[in-house]
């Protein structure tokens, strides 16, 4: 590997890290750095290798928030554990499900989000729980074993769909919805590195040197959210999704 590409994935990892620790979607920008700097590496590898810098990443921002905002940690257990069973299983279909499968779904739920999210501006501004304490613990169960499976077997935008279902299910503000989905994300990454680890997919080299960047950026993110607080992770949340959109619909039918 090439200098210029190292520097060119550090980049890509460090900015895929500050926007993840505000929404989510550091896959956005970290999945398709990878492919675009090793086009002769095969899918697996790459994917395998995306999930090292960013668990490192979220880790870190997961310390960030939680020195600040107090965690409901029986709903983050209840989510923590299906999203990292999920996760493994995704990650040992990663190789024999085409991507191209799960696209044009994708979008649909994309869009439906940032409707949703755009036509209710009040939507995760304060913290307005549902449901009961036990309802509420089957719920986020449910919902971390599908996404720690779309994050094991695909993964861009795993901590946006996260934020959304804790915002718009459960009644969390943005702020500490995004707070929960990194520790779940720690979890979905843990389950999907443990997958690939078995099957050889990893780049261990190149991840953990992506990972310093990727943690820098969290730090960076996570800050600039607790100082902006849930309007200002509602803003990046809909940027996020809008690329999204954008990224994953060109890829479904323009590509």
């Amino acid at each position: 590997m090439s200098f210029e590409v190292l520097i060119f994935l550090a980049l890509a990892s460090g900015f895929a890290g500050f926007v993840d620790a505000m929404a989510g979607g550091g896959g956005l920008i970290q999945l398709p750095a990878l492919l675009i700097g090793l086009p002769n590496k095969e899918l697996p590898l790459i994917l395998g290798t995306n999930k090292v810098p960013s668990i490192f990443g979220t880790t870190a921002a997961a310390r960030n928030y939680f020195k600040n905002i107090k965690p409901d940690i029986p709903l983050t257990i209840s989510m923590m554990g299906p999203a990292f069973i999920g996760s493994i299983t995704g990650a040992a279909f990663a190789a024999t499900i085409p991507k191209d499968f799960f696209k044009p779904f994708i979008v649909f739920l994309l869009i439906t989000v940032a409707i949703y999210t755009w036509r209710k501006p009040a939507l995760g501004m304060n913290e307005n729980l549902k449901f009961t304490h036990k309802k509420r613990l089957l719920f986020v169960a449910l919902i971390g074993l599908l996404i720690g499976f779309y994050d094991g077997i695909f993964g861009p935008g795993t901590g946006t769909f996260l934020v959304f279902f804790l915002v718009s299910g459960i009644g969390y503000a943005f702020l500490k919805a995004s707070a929960t989905a990194k520790l779940v994300n720690i979890a979905t990454n843990a389950g999907a590195i443990l997958s690939f680890q078995l099957t050889g997919h990893i780049w261990w080299q190149l991840g953990l040197l992506l990972a310093f960047a990727n943690v820098a950026g969290a730090v960076i993110g996570s800050r600039l959210a607790i100082k902006g607080g849930s309007p200002l992770v509602r803003k990046v949340f809909l940027a996020v999704i809008f690329l999204l959109i954008a990224r994953v619909a060109w890829d479904t039918f323009i590509s």
